[in-house]
């Protein structure tokens, strides 16, 4: 596939890993910001958006939630990427040479025993790839960064171990956004739909809404809340389940949670990735 898909971060960062992973034909575009990426998709300086919205170890990522149901973009795929974390330095560094490491505080904290193993002091950057790039243009041989392997492609640095990490199962999940809704049936394991509503102000509405997709087994993979308009009173519900809206129980479901709900948005039908396995 041809064309161009913007991401959040600095070309290096996980996120444009992301993108030559589920899609490698494109040009990955790097924006400063999550808005600046959804608004590329939007005017159509960009095909799609690749966003971040939770990591198995750090959880949901902020912002992504709320940014999403109105921005006029819909969800056409997922995509699950392993977090492998890396030591890059300047080309000919050994690793006994290195005292700092620079990166973002969550990839610090996800190796430790490793930085604590061979006496390197941690320091924080504002990202990961930008780590990368500091330590490029620093030139200073004591200083590495913890980045993708891809950082280090991109700004010569050699990569001095690789998958650091302490845990091995790191992985964040992307969701990738389109200007155009794709509710076609595809894929080998399955399709996602994803939705957010408000329920009404009576009492269980909760309970009851989710009665619906309990009695006619449809698997809800995640359910999430978080405030909406700056107030504690007005809370929105975010939700993964498993199956087409067009599935016969899906539909009743759905069905049942308009009863109980005064806004309910499909954000998007598309396949399940393997990786959630």
């Amino acid at each position: 596939m041809t064309g161009r898909i913007a991401f959040q971060g600095e070309p290096g960062a996980y996120s444009h890993q992301a993108c030559r992973a589920a899609r490698p034909g494109m040009e990955a575009v790097p924006c400063r910001t999550f808005e600046d990426a959804i608004d590329m998709v939007r005017s159509g300086e960009a095909d799609l958006g690749m966003l971040p919205v939770e990591n198995s170890t750090y959880g949901r990522v902020a912002d992504i939630h709320s940014l999403m149901p109105d921005s006029g973009l819909h969800i056409i795929d997922e995509a699950f990427v392993r977090v492998h974390i890396n030591l890059l330095a300047l080309p000919g560094t050994r690793l006994e040479d290195v005292e700092q490491a620079m990166s973002h505080t969550m990839l610090l904290g996800q190796c430790k025993k490793f930085l604590a193993r061979h006496g390197i002091h941690r320091v924080t950057g504002a990202d990961t790839a930008g780590s990368a790039r500091h330590v490029a243009e620093l030139g200073d041989p004591k200083l590495a960064a913890l980045a993708s392997e891809l950082a280090g492609e991109i700004y010569g640095l050699d990569v001095l171990a690789r998958h650091i990490e302490d845990q091995g199962n790191n992985t964040t999940r992307f969701l990738i956004m389109s200007r155009d809704a794709d509710y076609s049936p595809r894929g080998d394991h399955g399709m996602i739909t994803s939705f957010v509503f408000q329920v009404r102000n009576i009492p269980a509405a909760l309970y009851k809404a989710m009665g619906g997709f309990a009695t006619n087994g449809v698997n809800m993979t995640k359910l999430e809340s978080y405030m909406v308009g700056g107030t504690f009173t007005a809370t929105q519900f975010y939700a993964d389940i498993e199956g087409h809206p067009e599935d016969p129980a899906v539909q009743r479901a759905l069905e049942e949670l308009d009863y109980f709900t005064t806004e309910m948005k499909i954000l998007g039908v598309y396949p399940a990735d393997p990786g959630r396995q």
